[in-house]
């Protein structure tokens, strides 16, 4: 029996003749939703809210909702899913960057001294500062390793199922760092370096995936940020275990290093008692029972219909299109956006000089006036700086939009690297411009943390689909760690080369980077997979929602592993 809705009911999210459903009896109603009056009868794409008046039946929440009620749906599962995957893998990805600057010195140390029992000589200042940059480098050339890995594994073994395997590549190498200083083998910390560089490059794309996909979209922004803000979370916990007074001794480094295994072991005794994707189960393994399960555990309610609807909506779409590979993702013109702007997001998230502010900080801090020895305890601020301004993006990403927070960002980096440049060719005459460049450093950290370092990751996830998702995660990945190598190699020649310069080069790439997203990529916020697919047909000059239909008859064929 419907009933029309007459006069003012915008309270309820309602208009004037919009049709009411009445309840069917308790019996028929679904488990989780019999205390519900009525609901209206509504298109699938509109979200569920509680409304007190409604007797504790849903209402379309709309697109002018309260943005103080943009955490609704965060349930316990969702929420502890979140935790163990980002601090699991994200964490690691951010302590593993930061713990081996601390105790420099005493690793170089250990490496001469086990050269000196091997041969009786030590080693020259050349081969020493050699074997350093290999141990150095191969963490960035694991992470491009992984990134390679992310499409064949997630496609086989699933987004959760990938986080677990990818934990082999954290525990091991732990356990050969913890154990290197006894074993007398600075080969075991390179190859571990390695390895915890693979996991990194997993992680970074595995850990969004899994969660922009376990998340309502409502709550997908917020989500999609809280891989970086574990990233950063690990990157101070290693600052601060890595203090001199601490783990950063002759005798704690090996400790310092061998913690990394400590997330891993705990996520791989939570995670497999949390959901995997839904998207995975019910598009790749053909699992609708399972799908429906997972989404019931992770909304906490048993009325998923409409969300099965909608990725099953997606599935239809994707048949024809199965696996797209790396060199598909290249071919087709109806990802020609989305792959350029991908690669445009992450090359300028590392080119833009995030590595290079902080490798420059400490030399900023000191010509500031600030002791060596207390040069540590600056740089965990920093740190913390980068903690606090990831958690505030974690809250505004879904009031603000991804698109104004990725302006906002690279401006911000834009200017501070102009006044650092500035500041730094003119410290030397005018006694308080050191002051100026440690505010830049700050103002730095402070737009990186907003935009660039969360935003590009929650992207990839958000622009494509299901078919062409890992692939786009690879090439994203790919580009990422190919630009933070380049940066660790090239940014020592550049300073020696421009000096106080230096930072012009970034300057220019913020300044690039901010006009193409300015004119190219579109607000994701609060729109379904298959919305943002519509913004990018357009853009592409595609006649299609899912041409790829269509351009995959003319691309041979390719195995789900390739």
């Amino acid at each position: 029996m419907a009933t029309v809705v007459s006069g003012d009911c915008s309270h309820l999210g309602l208009r004037a003749g919009a049709t009411l459903q009445r309840s069917p009896p308790s019996s028929q109603v679904p488990q989780g939703r019999k205390d519900h009056c009525f609901s209206p009868v509504l298109p699938p794409h509109l979200p569920l809210s509680r409304d007190p008046l409604s007797c504790g039946g849903t209402v379309p929440r709309g697109r002018r909702e309260d943005p103080s009620l943009a955490l609704e749906g965060l349930t316990l599962v969702l929420a502890l899913a979140t935790l163990i995957a980002a601090f699991g893998s994200s964490f690691q990805y951010g302590y593993n960057v930061a713990a081996i600057n601390s105790p420099a010195e005493y690793m170089k140390q250990f490496y001469n001294d086990t050269h000196y029992d091997r041969t009786g000589g030590y080693m020259e200042s050349y081969s020493l500062t050699l074997l350093w940059s290999v141990t150095v480098s191969m963490f960035p050339f694991g992470g491009f390793v992984g990134s390679l890995l992310v499409g064949p594994l997630v496609n086989k073994l699933g987004r959760k199922g990938t986080l677990l395997f990818n934990n082999i590549f954290s525990i091991v190498p732990a356990i050969l760092m913890g154990c290197s200083k006894i074993a007398k083998s600075f080969e075991l910390i390179i190859i571990s370096r390695l390895l915890v560089g693979i996991c990194a490059g997993l992680s970074s794309n595995v850990v969004p995936m899994y969660l922009g996909e376990l998340a309502p979209k409502n709550l997908r922004g917020a989500l999609g940020v809280v891989p970086q803000l574990f990233i950063t979370v690990g990157i101070l916990v290693a600052q601060i275990f890595g203090l001199r007074n601490l783990l950063a001794s002759e005798e704690g480094w090996p400790v310092l290093l061998g913690l990394t295994g400590v997330p891993a072991a705990l996520q791989v005794l939570l995670l497999p008692f949390f959901p995997e994707s839904p998207r995975y189960l019910l598009i790749q393994k053909k699992d609708e029972e399972g799908a429906k399960n997972a989404l019931k555990r992770l909304r906490g309610w048993d009325a998923v219909d409409w969300e099965v609807e909608e990725i099953r909506q997606e599935d239809e779409a994707e048949k024809a299109a199965g696996f797209i590979s790396v060199v598909k993702l290249f071919q087709m013109r109806s990802l020609r956006w989305q792959l350029l702007s991908i690669i445009a997001l992450m090359a300028g998230q590392q080119l833009s000089g995030v590595n290079a502010i902080y490798y420059y900080a400490d030399q900023i801090y000191v010509s500031a006036g600030v002791e060596e020895n207390q040069v540590q305890y600056v740089t965990a601020g920093t740190g913390a700086v980068n903690v606090v301004m990831t958690v505030c993006a974690v809250f505004v990403v879904e009031l603000l939009g991804r698109r104004l927070l990725l302006l906002l960002g690279f401006s911000v980096c834009f200017l501070a690297c102009c006044v650092l440049t500035v500041a730094l060719s003119l410290q030397d005459t005018i006694s308080w411009m050191p002051y100026i460049s440690i505010v830049c450093v700050i103002v730095y950290v402070v737009g990186h943390a907003l935009g660039p370092s969360p935003i590009p990751a929650l992207l990839i996830t958000e622009i494509f689909l299901q078919s062409s998702r890992p692939s786009a995660f690879m090439v994203g990945g790919s580009v990422h760690w190919l630009s933070n190598f380049v940066v660790g190699l090239v940014f020592p020649f550049i300073q020696e080369g421009l000096g106080s310069y230096s930072f012009i080069i970034f300057t220019v790439i913020c300044l690039l980077t901010t006009i193409y997203i300015f004119m190219i990529v579109p607000e994701t916020k609060g729109k379904s997979f298959i919305e943002i697919n519509q913004i990018f047909v357009k853009m592409n000059k595609v006649s299609d929602v899912h041409p790829e239909k269509e351009e995959l008859k003319n691309l041979p064929p390719v195995s789900s592993e390739q």
